[in-house]
């Protein structure tokens, strides 16, 4: 998928929303790395990395839901003389959602 070249259909408010979970994640991989430089307890260190790993995948969830409402509508339009191809990648990407969950 990473060939495909990158289009955004994203509205102002979801860029926004969606960049204010990623302001949050990056907030927390802060909190990871001063942890660990503090030799934090290790409970707290995975607890709070489990907590990154949770807000990443609601992250990505949000994503391909924008995805699919959005850009593969989209690309329904763009692409009607070769559908499988749209399918394929859709495949790969719920393939992709489903192992890293």
């Amino acid at each position: 998928m990473s060939d495909t070249t990158l289009v955004t259909y994203l509205d102002e408010d979801t860029k926004k929303a969606l960049l204010n979970r990623v302001a949050r994640l990056e907030g927390q991989i802060r909190a990871i790395r001063k942890q660990i430089e503090s030799g934090v307890c290790a409970d707290d260190l995975i607890l709070l990395i489990l907590s990154v790993k949770g807000a990443a995948a609601q992250l990505a969830a949000k994503i391909a839901e924008e995805h699919l409402t959005t850009c593969v509508r989209t690309c329904m339009r763009q692409e009607a003389d070769d559908p499988d191809a749209l399918l394929q990648r859709l495949t790969q990407l719920i393939a992709i959602l489903a192992k890293n969950t």
